[in-house]
């Protein structure tokens, strides 16, 4: 069996590096050898700017294993929900490839949002810049990438109600947010968005911590990403404005350790689909 752990894909070598030093511990955790492989995109990356040579992607290295005699796979899915949109997709490319290569056998372990891990991971990357920055009940904006599945905003949603439960004596008002939306009124349980939520009393002026749910650094989240470019925006229109921004969520402890248990259980009782 071949063991990978699959995240959407960049174009940033940051967000693959981390994608390796994640599969790299969760399986030292659980004892297996890990594969880091994305689902797409990383292929586009200069293979001179990763330590460890080219990135892989699913359909090549799938089609790669299969023709060296492999045909059982179990992924583990390192995306901050794996039941929406992003997971049914998933499944079906793997559904078509195995159709393409004459079949095989593949499950997916249970992910972050099963465990309970996304609110304890965001109340921890929470408390340690409010330590760091010596903050006293700011606003807190827990933010999501945003996208067609409503499932992926219910977990956002009760993510920040734990947060804002757990943090009640550190935090001020805390809302949930997305980066982006689809267009039409149908994804409207993507609002506020970001940028929106900034121009809102309680969040255009003074500290405002931001927790992004993404996993990685890439063009979205990290140093130079949309997230800051947003907030950055949101300064000029009020310079009274202070954005903090947390840690990520992917290279937490309590991440890798709830992925290597998922990677265990499904190991142990010989998950197949």
């Amino acid at each position: 069996m071949k063991v990978a752990l699959v995240d959407n894909g960049s174009v940033e070598p940051a967000a693959h590096e981390g994608l390796r030093a994640a599969a790299a511990a969760i399986g030292a955790r659980a004892g297996a050898r890990v594969e880091a492989v994305s689902w797409r995109h990383s292929d586009r990356i200069d293979p001179a700017a990763l330590k460890g040579g080219p990135a892989e992607t699913l359909a090549p290295w799938v089609r790669a294993q299969v023709s060296s005699g492999e045909r059982d796979f179990l992924f583990i899915p390192f995306f901050i929900s794996s039941q929406g949109a992003i997971g049914s997709s998933l499944r079906r490319d793997l559904d078509g490839l195995s159709a393409e290569t004459g079949g095989f056998a593949y499950a997916v372990t249970e992910g972050l949002a099963s465990g309970g891990a996304l609110p304890v991971i965001l109340a921890d990357r929470v408390r340690s810049i409010l330590e760091l920055k010596g903050l006293r009940k700011p606003a807190l904006a827990v933010v999501d990438h945003g996208g067609p599945s409503q499932a992926s905003a219910t977990i956002r949603d009760r993510v920040a109600g734990e947060i804002g439960a757990a943090l009640s004596d550190l935090v001020g008002p805390v809302r949930a947010a997305s980066m982006e939306t689809p267009q039409g009124p149908e994804f409207e349980f993507n609002r506020p968005l970001l940028a929106e939520l900034l121009h809102e009393p309680g969040f255009s002026s003074g500290d405002v911590v931001i927790a992004p749910l993404f996993l990685l650094p890439g063009r979205h989240a990290g140093k130079g990403g949309d997230l800051e470019t947003i907030a950055a925006a949101a300064r000029l229109d009020n310079p009274l404005l202070r954005c903090h921004f947390t840690e990520l969520v992917g290279s937490h402890p309590q991440a890798i350790e709830t992925l290597a248990c998922a990677l265990e259980r499904a190991l142990n009782v010989g998950t197949h689909p």
